[in-house]
């Protein structure tokens, strides 16, 4: 077992940890941020905060049009 392994390594994450990454992404989203600001290196978390993301921005254009 490799002691020095990056915790953003494919092979080290959790529902709990993609979930928070979902919801940073969310959030991202939601205030307007870049997509690209992601900063995962994984694949499985850099989906995560990508779809967070998505999620959130729609809502911000739902909010935009509404208002």
């Amino acid at each position: 077992m490799e002691s020095d392994a990056h915790p953003e390594d494919d092979r080290h994450w959790s529902l709990e940890s993609l979930n928070k990454v979902y919801q940073q992404g969310y959030m991202a989203g939601l205030t307007g941020q870049p997509s690209s600001r992601h900063g995962h290196s994984a694949e499985v978390l850099a989906a995560a905060w990508e779809a967070g993301w998505d999620d959130g921005h729609e809502q911000q254009l739902r909010q935009q049009k509404s208002a």
